[in-house]
Protein backbone atom coordinates (compact mmCIF):
# COMPACT_ATOMS: atom_id res chain seq x y z
CA UNK A 1 0.00 0.00 0.00
CA UNK A 2 1.31 3.11 -0.89
CA UNK A 3 2.12 6.30 1.58
CA UNK A 4 -0.52 8.89 -0.51
CA UNK A 5 -3.39 10.98 0.49
CA UNK A 6 -6.31 11.61 -1.61
CA UNK A 7 -8.53 14.36 -1.32
CA UNK A 8 -12.32 14.30 -2.88
CA UNK A 9 -14.37 17.83 -3.72
CA UNK A 10 -17.63 18.38 -5.21
CA UNK A 11 -18.67 22.20 -5.33
CA UNK A 12 -20.36 24.62 -7.87
CA UNK A 13 -18.91 24.21 -11.06
CA UNK A 14 -16.41 27.13 -12.55
CA UNK A 15 -13.62 28.00 -14.00
CA UNK A 16 -10.33 27.88 -11.99
CA UNK A 17 -11.11 24.94 -9.78
CA UNK A 18 -8.43 21.88 -10.84
CA UNK A 19 -5.98 24.89 -11.07
CA UNK A 20 -6.55 26.15 -7.31
CA UNK A 21 -6.56 22.63 -6.34
CA UNK A 22 -3.07 21.79 -7.96
CA UNK A 23 -1.70 25.11 -7.55
CA UNK A 24 -2.42 24.37 -3.54
CA UNK A 25 -0.80 21.08 -3.62
CA UNK A 26 2.16 22.37 -5.65
CA UNK A 27 2.47 25.31 -2.85
CA UNK A 28 3.06 22.31 -0.36
CA UNK A 29 5.47 19.94 -2.69
CA UNK A 30 3.15 16.95 -3.32
CA UNK A 31 3.65 14.99 -6.58
CA UNK A 32 0.13 14.13 -7.84
CA UNK A 33 0.13 10.41 -8.98
CA UNK A 34 -3.76 10.37 -9.69
CA UNK A 35 -6.50 13.48 -10.77
CA UNK A 36 -9.63 12.57 -12.13
CA UNK A 37 -12.60 15.18 -12.83
CA UNK A 38 -16.58 15.41 -13.67
CA UNK A 39 -18.82 17.90 -14.61
CA UNK A 40 -22.52 17.45 -14.13
CA UNK A 41 -23.87 20.22 -16.12
CA UNK A 42 -27.45 19.63 -15.47
CA UNK A 43 -26.63 19.96 -11.52
CA UNK A 44 -24.00 22.67 -12.16
CA UNK A 45 -21.24 20.55 -9.89
CA UNK A 46 -18.04 19.82 -10.58
CA UNK A 47 -16.46 17.03 -8.73
CA UNK A 48 -12.95 15.74 -8.28
CA UNK A 49 -11.02 12.72 -6.68
CA UNK A 50 -6.64 13.78 -6.95
CA UNK A 51 -4.40 11.48 -4.83
CA UNK A 52 -0.90 12.64 -4.18
CA UNK A 53 2.02 11.10 -2.74
CA UNK A 54 3.12 11.62 0.94
CA UNK A 55 7.21 11.70 0.52
CA UNK A 56 8.08 14.88 0.70
CA UNK A 57 5.08 16.84 0.92
CA UNK A 58 5.65 19.80 2.99
CA UNK A 59 2.19 20.75 4.72
CA UNK A 60 2.11 18.51 8.40
CA UNK A 61 -1.67 16.59 7.71
CA UNK A 62 -2.75 17.80 11.20
CA UNK A 63 -2.79 20.92 9.50
CA UNK A 64 -4.56 20.20 6.26
CA UNK A 65 -8.13 21.55 7.12
CA UNK A 66 -6.58 24.91 8.53
CA UNK A 67 -4.04 25.50 5.27
CA UNK A 68 -6.70 24.17 2.50
CA UNK A 69 -10.15 26.05 4.50
CA UNK A 70 -9.92 29.20 2.93
CA UNK A 71 -9.40 27.98 -0.64
CA UNK A 72 -12.44 25.44 0.23
CA UNK A 73 -14.31 28.07 1.47
CA UNK A 74 -13.46 30.63 -1.85
CA UNK A 75 -14.79 28.01 -4.13
CA UNK A 76 -17.86 26.83 -1.74
CA UNK A 77 -16.36 23.04 -1.86
CA UNK A 78 -17.60 20.25 0.43
CA UNK A 79 -14.38 17.88 0.82
CA UNK A 80 -13.07 14.88 2.92
CA UNK A 81 -9.12 14.10 3.10
CA UNK A 82 -8.23 10.09 3.16
CA UNK A 83 -5.42 8.58 3.66
CA UNK A 84 -4.61 5.30 1.54
CA UNK A 85 -2.44 3.38 4.43
CA UNK A 86 -5.14 3.74 6.68
CA UNK A 87 -7.47 0.58 6.68
CA UNK A 88 -10.82 1.25 7.40
CA UNK A 89 -12.92 -0.57 10.16
CA UNK A 90 -15.31 -2.94 8.16
CA UNK A 91 -18.62 -5.04 9.81
CA UNK A 92 -20.54 -7.28 7.76
CA UNK A 93 -24.34 -7.87 8.58
CA UNK A 94 -25.69 -11.00 7.39
CA UNK A 95 -28.79 -13.21 7.33
CA UNK A 96 -28.66 -16.78 6.21
CA UNK A 97 -27.68 -16.81 2.48
CA UNK A 98 -23.96 -16.92 2.59
CA UNK A 99 -22.24 -16.16 -0.36
CA UNK A 100 -21.63 -12.66 -0.42
CA UNK A 101 -19.87 -12.66 2.98
CA UNK A 102 -17.84 -15.71 1.75
CA UNK A 103 -16.95 -13.53 -1.59
CA UNK A 104 -15.97 -10.89 0.84
CA UNK A 105 -14.31 -12.87 3.77
CA UNK A 106 -11.93 -14.79 0.83
CA UNK A 107 -11.51 -11.18 -1.11
CA UNK A 108 -10.16 -10.02 2.05
CA UNK A 109 -8.14 -13.00 3.51
CA UNK A 110 -6.31 -12.66 -0.21
CA UNK A 111 -5.15 -9.03 0.03
CA UNK A 112 -7.91 -7.57 -2.46
CA UNK A 113 -9.88 -5.80 0.06
CA UNK A 114 -7.61 -3.43 2.09
CA UNK A 115 -9.54 -3.07 5.56
CA UNK A 116 -10.20 -4.62 8.85
CA UNK A 117 -13.37 -6.71 9.85
CA UNK A 118 -13.55 -6.93 13.66
CA UNK A 119 -17.02 -7.89 13.28
CA UNK A 120 -19.80 -10.16 11.50
CA UNK A 121 -23.28 -9.23 12.62
CA UNK A 122 -26.16 -11.68 12.09
CA UNK A 123 -29.99 -12.55 12.85
CA UNK A 124 -29.57 -16.05 12.30
CA UNK A 125 -26.72 -18.83 13.93
CA UNK A 126 -25.92 -19.95 10.00
CA UNK A 127 -22.97 -18.46 9.15
CA UNK A 128 -21.32 -19.23 12.41
CA UNK A 129 -19.41 -21.42 10.62
CA UNK A 130 -18.00 -19.08 8.14
CA UNK A 131 -16.52 -16.48 10.76
CA UNK A 132 -15.03 -18.96 12.69
CA UNK A 133 -13.45 -20.56 9.53
CA UNK A 134 -12.05 -16.98 9.15
CA UNK A 135 -11.20 -16.10 12.79
CA UNK A 136 -13.82 -12.95 12.40
CA UNK A 137 -15.65 -12.58 15.75
CA UNK A 138 -19.02 -13.30 15.00
CA UNK A 139 -22.34 -11.78 16.94
CA UNK A 140 -25.68 -13.77 16.75
CA UNK A 141 -28.32 -10.64 17.77
CA UNK A 142 -31.99 -12.10 16.81
CA UNK A 143 -34.55 -9.33 15.28
CA UNK A 144 -37.82 -9.19 15.13
CA UNK A 145 -41.03 -6.72 14.89
CA UNK A 146 -40.94 -6.66 19.40
CA UNK A 147 -37.39 -6.49 19.73
CA UNK A 148 -36.20 -4.26 16.64
CA UNK A 149 -35.17 -1.42 18.62
CA UNK A 150 -33.47 -2.80 21.50
CA UNK A 151 -31.57 -5.31 19.10
CA UNK A 152 -30.27 -2.29 16.79
CA UNK A 153 -29.60 -0.47 20.08
CA UNK A 154 -27.31 -3.64 20.66
CA UNK A 155 -25.82 -3.57 17.18
CA UNK A 156 -24.83 0.34 17.70
CA UNK A 157 -23.15 -0.32 20.75
CA UNK A 158 -20.96 -3.50 19.31
CA UNK A 159 -20.09 -0.87 16.17
CA UNK A 160 -19.00 1.58 18.46
CA UNK A 161 -16.91 -0.54 20.71
CA UNK A 162 -15.35 -1.88 17.50
CA UNK A 163 -14.85 1.56 16.36
CA UNK A 164 -16.70 0.36 12.69
CA UNK A 165 -16.25 3.32 10.24
CA UNK A 166 -18.60 1.43 7.51
CA UNK A 167 -20.88 -1.30 7.53
CA UNK A 168 -21.61 -4.00 4.40
CA UNK A 169 -25.13 -5.43 4.42
CA UNK A 170 -24.20 -8.98 2.55
CA UNK A 171 -27.73 -10.31 2.17
CA UNK A 172 -29.03 -9.01 5.41
CA UNK A 173 -32.69 -9.59 5.13
CA UNK A 174 -34.06 -6.53 7.41
CA UNK A 175 -34.90 -3.26 7.15
CA UNK A 176 -32.55 -0.85 9.09
CA UNK A 177 -34.60 2.02 11.00
CA UNK A 178 -34.24 5.85 10.49
CA UNK A 179 -32.15 6.36 13.74
CA UNK A 180 -29.96 3.53 12.64
CA UNK A 181 -29.15 4.69 9.27
CA UNK A 182 -28.19 7.77 10.50
CA UNK A 183 -25.06 6.63 12.56
CA UNK A 184 -23.42 5.98 9.41
CA UNK A 185 -24.84 8.39 6.08
CA UNK A 186 -23.18 6.94 3.32
CA UNK A 187 -21.38 4.23 4.86
CA UNK A 188 -23.76 1.27 5.13
CA UNK A 189 -23.21 -0.54 1.21
CA UNK A 190 -26.40 -2.87 0.73
CA UNK A 191 -26.45 -5.53 -1.87
CA UNK A 192 -29.86 -5.68 -3.69
CA UNK A 193 -31.17 -8.48 -5.95
CA UNK A 194 -32.65 -6.99 -8.69
CA UNK A 195 -31.42 -4.39 -11.39
CA UNK A 196 -32.76 -1.67 -9.69
CA UNK A 197 -35.30 0.29 -10.34
CA UNK A 198 -36.67 -2.60 -11.07
CA UNK A 199 -38.19 -5.37 -8.18
CA UNK A 200 -37.14 -3.67 -5.45
CA UNK A 201 -38.23 -4.70 -2.05
CA UNK A 202 -38.94 -8.12 -1.23
CA UNK A 203 -38.73 -11.36 -3.37
CA UNK A 204 -37.19 -9.69 -6.69
CA UNK A 205 -36.29 -13.12 -8.11
CA UNK A 206 -39.79 -14.48 -8.09
CA UNK A 207 -41.35 -11.20 -9.66
CA UNK A 208 -38.53 -11.52 -12.38
CA UNK A 209 -39.62 -14.93 -12.92
CA UNK A 210 -43.28 -14.17 -13.09
CA UNK A 211 -42.23 -10.80 -15.52
CA UNK A 212 -40.59 -13.10 -17.90
CA UNK A 213 -37.60 -10.84 -17.92
CA UNK A 214 -34.51 -11.37 -20.30
CA UNK A 215 -32.00 -10.29 -18.12
CA UNK A 216 -31.58 -10.21 -14.38
CA UNK A 217 -29.39 -7.88 -12.40
CA UNK A 218 -27.57 -6.85 -8.76
CA UNK A 219 -27.40 -3.88 -7.63
CA UNK A 220 -24.83 -2.16 -5.06
CA UNK A 221 -26.12 1.30 -3.09
CA UNK A 222 -25.49 3.15 0.02
CA UNK A 223 -28.45 2.82 2.14
CA UNK A 224 -30.96 5.60 3.08
CA UNK A 225 -34.31 5.64 4.86
CA UNK A 226 -36.27 4.80 1.31
CA UNK A 227 -35.80 1.19 0.88
CA UNK A 228 -33.71 -0.03 -1.91
CA UNK A 229 -33.34 3.49 -3.42
CA UNK A 230 -29.74 5.39 -2.03
CA UNK A 231 -27.41 6.62 -4.44
CA UNK A 232 -26.27 3.47 -6.90
CA UNK A 233 -22.83 2.63 -6.66
CA UNK A 234 -22.57 -0.76 -9.15
CA UNK A 235 -24.78 -2.63 -11.09
CA UNK A 236 -24.31 -5.46 -13.76
CA UNK A 237 -26.46 -7.89 -15.45
CA UNK A 238 -26.76 -11.42 -16.85
CA UNK A 239 -29.06 -12.92 -19.63
CA UNK A 240 -31.55 -15.67 -19.28
CA UNK A 241 -34.13 -17.55 -21.43
CA UNK A 242 -37.48 -19.29 -21.03
CA UNK A 243 -35.78 -22.19 -20.39
CA UNK A 244 -34.67 -21.28 -16.60
CA UNK A 245 -36.92 -21.57 -13.72
CA UNK A 246 -36.90 -19.86 -10.16
CA UNK A 247 -34.32 -21.66 -9.21
CA UNK A 248 -31.48 -20.92 -11.68
CA UNK A 249 -32.64 -17.39 -11.47
CA UNK A 250 -31.19 -17.19 -7.98
CA UNK A 251 -28.12 -19.27 -8.76
CA UNK A 252 -27.06 -17.00 -11.93
CA UNK A 253 -28.41 -14.19 -10.07
CA UNK A 254 -26.06 -15.02 -6.95
CA UNK A 255 -22.47 -14.78 -9.06
CA UNK A 256 -23.83 -11.87 -9.85
CA UNK A 257 -24.35 -10.55 -6.23
CA UNK A 258 -20.93 -11.20 -5.04
CA UNK A 259 -19.12 -9.59 -7.85
CA UNK A 260 -21.51 -6.73 -7.79
CA UNK A 261 -20.94 -6.08 -3.80
CA UNK A 262 -17.36 -6.59 -3.78
CA UNK A 263 -16.31 -3.81 -6.35
CA UNK A 264 -18.74 -1.82 -4.58
CA UNK A 265 -16.87 -2.28 -1.10
CA UNK A 266 -13.50 -1.94 -2.86
CA UNK A 267 -14.38 1.14 -4.22
CA UNK A 268 -15.21 2.51 -1.19
CA UNK A 269 -11.97 1.29 1.00
CA UNK A 270 -10.26 3.18 -2.05
CA UNK A 271 -11.98 5.96 -1.67
CA UNK A 272 -13.08 6.73 -5.42
CA UNK A 273 -16.58 7.75 -4.53
CA UNK A 274 -18.45 10.87 -4.46
CA UNK A 275 -22.32 11.11 -3.53
CA UNK A 276 -24.32 14.02 -4.77
CA UNK A 277 -27.95 14.10 -4.10
CA UNK A 278 -29.22 10.19 -4.74
CA UNK A 279 -26.17 9.81 -7.26
CA UNK A 280 -22.39 8.90 -6.96
CA UNK A 281 -19.35 9.12 -9.59
CA UNK A 282 -17.07 6.14 -9.36
CA UNK A 283 -13.45 7.65 -10.23
CA UNK A 284 -11.46 5.07 -12.00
Amino acid sequence: MRNTAVLLVVCPDRKGLVAAIANFLLRHNANILHADQHQDSAAGLFLMRVEWDLDGFELGLHRFDEAFGPVAAEYGMRWNLSLSSVRPRLAIFVSKYDHCLADLLYRHHAGELYCEIPLIVSNHPDTHWLAEAYKVPFQHIQVSKDNKPDAEARQLAMLDAHHVDFIVLARYMQVLSPDFIGHYPNRIINIHHSFLPAFHGAKPYQRAFERGVKLIGATSHYVTEVLDDGPIIEQDVTRITHRDDLEDLVQKGADLEKVVLSRAVKWHIDNRILVYGNKTVVFD
